[in-house]
């Protein structure tokens, strides 16, 4: 597996749960400091902290800090990367002139 490989999975693992999928959608209106996630999410802090560790491994989303509070929102550079990968892999193209795989009698 090639490094864009790898980067692509990293991007869609922090997709693919329903509670990493519900804190994108609070920081789509803007920063949130984690203890406003905490109360949004339902989830205990180091179940908040697991999931904020994903999302900011994909570079979707960064965090900063203030005090004992982390602020986390969304990384525009990095929600770029990840709609890019999304249309690069659903992008239909036109295979070279291929042969079949099986001979055909």
């Amino acid at each position: 597996m090639d490094l864009v490989e790898k980067r692509i999975a990293v991007i869609f693992k922090a997709l693919c749960d329903e509670n990493r999928i519900r804190i994108v959608k609070q920081l789509r209106t803007g920063e949130k400091c984690a203890c406003r996630l905490l109360e949004e999410i339902h989830v205990t802090q180091p179940t908040l902290s697991h999931h904020m560790k994903i999302l900011c491994d994909s570079g979707m989303v960064v965090g900063r800090k203030e005090g004992k509070w982390t602020h986390y929102s969304l990384s525009p550079e990095g929600t770029k990367v990840a709609l890019a990968c999304l249309k690069m892999l659903t992008t239909v193209e036109e295979a070279p002139d291929e042969k079949p795989c099986c001979e055909r009698e």
